[in-house]
């Protein structure tokens, strides 16, 4: 694929547009993180991004050298999101049809929430010299929350997302394996390119007001709790890792940072009782990026519990934060963290067992997981690394 000169004819530019995310600058999520990241870690100024923004009102501006397009959409259903992104992709074809210059483009939609409707975008992109690429994030037709009807629609537009694109860019091999396999009829081209993570520590020391303040209000000190980071939803175990936990004989408390979702909670609590332990402590959510990396740091061990989806970006912030991880036994997460962590299964008294190892590790032992984990993420997902893998990509450099 050639890379079109910009309008002044000085430089070839591949123009990149991103829809999918809610936008960026990122508050927080997946895919907003990576698009942020994206940007603020680009290169080469042979690409130029052009990022889709959810907002309530019109507008283009500049962030991290990309520029945003703001796609107005009213209300927070979820349907709302495939609105939003034939919205973005409704700009996206006006706008390479008001610079003809750009025979080029790369239009890649994250998720694949609009397979129904995606065909005659993609007849009329191509038209005008694009492809589509597409992440197809994780098994998001698998999800729990979503009532039968939302699952069956979810998996009838991946099908139609995989069968109308040029590329599916897959950020698991799981997952990608899972595509070719799932998908053979259209003989999909697929690419593996992970989601990446800091490997820089925290900036705050032990005694900032930030931190320790934190822990004065949860009743936590460092390096005694263990810590839980994860949306509340019954995919992500917190059946079994509050039973186990329960069940286990550490002194230490359960630091569960996540935004509770009442009627699964008021459910966990008549099945377990968990509230009657006190070690068991729910924080909220928390959006400062520099005060979760500095609580991921001071947790004596971090519990991952997702069993649905790709590479996750909370695993791959554990890794690089937290000495010890503890890992739900799914077959995306040992291919992130491979030797680098521990693993559980949702068998009764497999997971309290080995906390109770944990709690008895020397430091020796803890130290040498946690270099592991840090080097695992520096050499293959951190956000320099994977940034350049995209630039290769949409430059047509990729191997």
């Amino acid at each position: 694929m050639a890379v079109s000169a910009d309008n002044q004819g000085k430089k070839a530019v591949r123009h990149v547009f991103i829809i999918g995310s809610k936008g960026i600058p990122a508050a927080y999520g997946g895919f907003e993180t990576f698009v942020d990241k994206l940007t603020e870690y680009r290169t080469d100024d042979a690409v130029q991004y052009h990022v889709a923004c959810r907002g309530t009102s019109e507008g283009n501006f500049l962030y991290n050298g990309a520029e945003c397009f703001t796609v107005r959409v009213r209300g927070t259903k979820p349907y709302m999101a495939v609105f939003y992104d034939l919205g973005a992709l409704k700009y996206v074809i006006s706008y390479l049809r008001a610079h003809r210059d750009i025979k080029d483009a790369v239009v890649y939609i994250l998720a694949c929430r609009i397979g129904p409707f995606i065909a005659p975008y993609a007849k009329e992109i191509r038209k005008l010299g694009g492809v589509i690429y597409v992440n197809p994030d994780g098994h998001e037709w698998k999800r729990e929350k979503w009532s039968l009807p939302v699952k069956r629609y979810w998996k009838y537009s991946e099908g139609l997302m995989v069968k109308n694109a040029d590329l599916m860019i897959c950020d698991s091999r799981s997952i990608e394996q899972y595509i070719r396999r799932e998908y053979a009829a259209y003989h999909p081209e697929t690419v593996y390119i992970a989601y990446g993570s800091e490997t820089s520590g925290s900036r705050l020391p032990d005694d900032d007001p930030l931190y320790s303040g934190w822990l004065k209000k949860n009743g936590l000190r460092k390096d005694m709790y263990y810590l839980i980071v994860g949306r509340f939803v019954p995919e992500n175990n917190f059946e079994t890792m509050l039973r186990e936990f329960m069940k286990c004989g550490t002194e230490r408390k359960l630091a569960v940072m996540c935004t509770p979702n009442p009627p699964l909670l008021e459910k966990l609590e008549k099945m377990l009782g968990f509230r009657a332990d006190g070690r068991i402590v729910f924080t909220g959510s928390e959006y400062n990026q520099v005060l979760v990396r500095k609580i991921r740091e001071g947790a004596f061990a971090y519990i991952h519990g997702h069993s649905v989806g790709g590479t996750n970006p909370s695993l791959l912030e554990a890794l690089g934060a937290t000495e010890v991880s503890l890992l739900f036994d799914v077959g995306f997460n040992r291919e992130v963290a491979k030797d680098a962590a521990l693993y559980w299964n949702k068998s009764e008294g497999n997971l309290s067992a080995l906390l109770d190892r944990v709690d008895g590790m020397s430091r020796e032992e803890r130290m040498k997981l946690g270099e592991k984990a840090k080097k695992r993420i520096r050499t293959a997902y951190s956000w320099e690394y994977i940034t350049e893998q995209y630039e290769r990509l949409f430059l047509g450099k990729h191997s």
